[in-house]
């Protein structure tokens, strides 16, 4: 075996999370969402022997949703990020193909918020495709507008096509994992490491303690300004 990679796949609900996860498995290991509404919050973990290598994906559906409070997700992604300890050996962030939309932007946003700068050296886009046609890649960039080419650019240009209606063409998931493997080669072997997402998260947790504590103190100096009135 060439080794094993850990893979999780992020990106906003009816992206194609979970087909493509079943894609590249090459079997229904993930309930994937007929309807936008987020078919299920908890992350879910498969592994799978494809081209000679141990491939576990984690499936984080639902998560980069921003009707979902912070906490929620920060402890569902830590979770995940536990699913596939020590850490991801890639973070595939998956885009629709199509208009790049603003829901998709602000799931992007999240992505970036919860894993952090770090993560992009380790992040991949991968662009479904739920139809046959054939997609002119080259074109699709090139239409691709700003804040999509802003992302391509973090990502060092680094990306996959899955077309999940053809789940039985297994050319498109080894040219998947051969990128994912010449990323790897990139990040000398190392992967995303559970330690950057920790501090992360103790950052976001440390940030809310802030507000917290600025709110009260707020609090307390307008009840004290109401008593004084009141006494005087």
């Amino acid at each position: 075996a060439n080794g094993d990679f850990r893979l999780v796949l992020v990106g906003k609900t009816g992206s194609g999370k979970s087909s493509s996860g079943n894609t590249i498995l090459g079997r229904d290991a993930f309930s994937a969402a007929v309807s936008q509404s987020s078919v299920t919050r908890q992350c879910c973990k498969a592994s799978g022997e494809l081209f000679d290598r141990n491939v576990t994906i984690v499936d984080t559906p639902g998560l980069f949703d921003t009707s979902l409070p912070k906490h929620t997700i920060k402890r569902e992604i830590s979770k995940c990020i536990n699913m596939s300890a020590p850490g991801p050996h890639a973070i595939l962030l998956v885009i629709k193909v199509g208009p790049f939309t603003n829901e998709e932007q602000d799931a992007v946003k999240q992505v970036e918020e919860i894993f952090g700068e770090d993560a992009w050296k380790y992040t991949m886009i991968l662009f479904t495709q739920e139809d046959e046609t054939k997609v002119d890649m080259e074109t699709q960039l090139q239409e691709a507008g700003p804040e999509l080419e802003k992302i391509l650019r973090k990502v060092n240009n680094r990306h996959s096509v899955l077309n999940n209606r053809r789940a039985d063409d297994r050319s498109q998931v080894l040219e998947l994992l051969e990128k994912v493997d010449k990323m790897v080669a990139e990040n000398e072997g190392k992967h995303y490491s559970n330690y950057t997402f920790l501090q992360v998260v103790e950052m976001l947790e440390k940030r809310e303690l802030e507000l917290k504590v600025f709110y009260e103190k707020e609090l307390k100096e307008k009840v004290k300004k109401i008593d004084l009135k009141d006494k005087n």
